[in-house]
C-alpha cells in the first residue's frame, strides 16, 4: 500500500506553499485568506474568504447589506466596462477614425460625449451614435437580467458568467484568468477615473497628459482652442 502513497514534498517546497503567494487560485484556493486589509478591523463574516480576489476589504460593510453574489456581479460588470473605457481613452490619443473629427472635432472622452449630444439636438444624424451606444448597452442589460435572477434564486451560475469564452482561456488557466480579470478590472476602474479627472482639468487625453508633464496645467477648460495648446 505504501507504494501508492504520494511522496512527501521536500521541506523547502512544502514551506513555500504554506503562505499566500500572489493569490494564485490553483494553490489550494489560498487567495487572501488571513489578510487584514484594515488594521484593527476584521472583515465581515459575510465576505467569503475563498472568493476570487479576496483581500478582506469591505470597510463600509456592503456585504452585510447586499447579497455578495450581486456585489461580485456588479464588480465584474463595472470592471469590464472600465477596461474597455480605459482602452478606448488611450486609443483616442493614438488613432482617429475617419469622419470622427467632422462630428466631434478635437473633443475626446467627456468632451466627445457632450459634442455628440449637442450635435444630436442640432439635428445632425451622425451625432446619434451616442444614442445607439446607450440603446445597445441597455438592451444587453435587459437580456442578461434573467441569468442574474436565476443565480440569486439558487442557480449554480457564477457571478459574471455568461458562458462567453470563445478562446477557452479560463478552462486552461485553473481559474487564474478569473483572478486576472478581477485585478485588471479593479485597476481599470481606478485608471479610467484618473483619466477622466485629468481630462476635466487639462482637456487632454491620457497619452497627451503624460507626454505634457510637467506642463500639464496648460488648459483650464476643455476645447477652448489656444488655451489647450
Amino acid at each position: 500500500a505504501s507504494a501508492f502513497a504520494p511522496a512527501a514534498l521536500p521541506a523547502h517546497r512544502a514551506q513555500s506553499r504554506s503562505g499566500v503567494t500572489m493569490q494564485l487560485w490553483g494553490e489550494g484556493k489560498v487567495q487572501g485568506r488571513g489578510v487584514q486589509a484594515i488594521p484593527f478591523s476584521a472583515p465581515p463574516s459575510t465576505l467569503p474568504a475563498d472568493m476570487v480576489g479576496y483581500v478582506g476589504f469591505d470597510p463600509l460593510g456592503f456585504s452585510t447589506l447586499v447579497d455578495i453574489r450581486l456585489l461580485r456581479e456588479s464588480e465584474l460588470k463595472h470592471g469590464r466596462a472600465a477596461m474597455l473605457a480605459a482602452a478606448g481613452a488611450i486609443a483616442q490619443d493614438l488613432f482617429t477614425f475617419p469622419g470622427v473629427e467632422k462630428v466631434v472635432g478635437k473633443a475626446k472622452m467627456t468632451g466627445a460625449h457632450d459634442a455628440l449630444i449637442a450635435g444630436a439636438h442640432a439635428g445632425n444624424k451622425q451625432s446619434f451614435a451616442m444614442h445607439q451606444i446607450i440603446f445597445w448597452v441597455g438592451l444587453i442589460e435587459i437580456i442578461t437580467l434573467p441569468a442574474i435572477f436565476e443565480m440569486l434564486n439558487g442557480s449554480p451560475r457564477k457571478p459574471g458568467d455568461f458562458s462567453f469564452d470563445p478562446l477557452g482561456l479560463n478552462k486552461k488557466s485553473d481559474g487564474r484568468m478569473e483572478l486576472a480579470e478581477i485585478k485588471n478590472g479593479r485597476l481599470a476602474m481606478i485608471g479610467i477615473g484618473g483619466m477622466i479627472h485629468h481630462y476635466l482639468l487639462t482637456g487632454k487625453g491620457p497619452i497627451q497628459f503624460l507626454t505634457g508633464i510637467p506642463n500639464y496645467k496648460s488648459c483650464i477648460e476643455p476645447h477652448l482652442g489656444a488655451l489647450c495648446k
